[in-house]
């Protein structure tokens, strides 16, 4: 059973995934008029982005992609660098400033998604080589701060606001609580590789399964809130 997960991360990663995107497709209309449709594109947008990140596969054994071989674009920490770690996190600085309501907050958590992008084009570009070889712990790391500041804003409103009686009929409490958890889990692991353990076969399969429960956790659950909730007049 532990090889079968082993083997296939991806590929369960990628189903799950998909199942998000298309029941939010499926559903598009129950919330088209609401801040929840942009979570649906959004959706999309990282089961493509997933998909293109597979693109190494086809590089080895002469796959049909094998001209890229020995180039800068035959890993993929470049594009999981650019759609992943500042790309969605850039969406949610969007999204949460069309769902929160006090203007404190909208700006704080606009600005932050400024400093943080100026920052992340600055560390790419001073350390351009890198880029393509391996991941930016600083990136990880400023974006799972501005996770944790739109879902705390966010709660905060919650918590001061009528919301509180029927918060478990909200899409966006569901959403928030997904990426809070999955984030909580995910940065940890960002120490690690720092110090080199990611060499360690061990420490290989133990990460793989921490992601693909923290993938399976988060996909599941807003699979669960495009069906169960229902729209916010946002």
């Amino acid at each position: 059973m532990e090889e079968f997960f082993i083997k296939n991360n991806n590929l369960l990663t990628n189903i799950i995934e998909i199942l998000a995107a298309v029941t939010g497709i499926l559903l598009f209309k129950k919330y088209k008029y609401t801040a929840a449709k942009h979570f649906v594109f959004f959706l999309c947008y990282l089961s493509i982005g997933d998909l293109i990140n597979l693109h190494n596969r086809f590089i080895r054994n002469n796959g049909i992609l094998s001209f890229l071989e020995g180039t800068v674009f035959e890993k993929n920490y470049w594009w999981t660098t650019l759609y992943w770690k500042i790309g969605a996190i850039l969406f949610f600085v969007f999204y949460y400033n069309k769902i929160l309501k006090t203007e404190v907050f909208k700006n704080i958590i606009k600005y932050s998604g400024f400093v943080f992008f100026t920052i992340s084009v600055i560390y790419i570009l001073i350390n351009w080589d890198l880029f393509f070889l391996r991941f930016f712990p600083i990136i990880s790391i400023m974006g799972a701060v501005i996770i944790f500041m739109c879902t705390a804003f966010y709660f905060f409103e919650v918590l001061q606001t009528d919301k509180i009686l029927t918060f478990y009929k909200s899409i966006n409490f569901y959403i928030s609580a997904a990426i809070f958890i999955w984030w909580l889990i995910i940065t940890p692991i960002v120490f690690y590789d720092i110090y080199g353990e990611y060499r360690d076969i061990v420490y290989i399969h133990l990460r793989r399964h921490i992601y693909l429960f923290a993938n399976i956790l988060m996909y599941l659950t807003f699979t669960f809130a495009l069906i169960w909730c229902k729209p916010e007049n946002d």
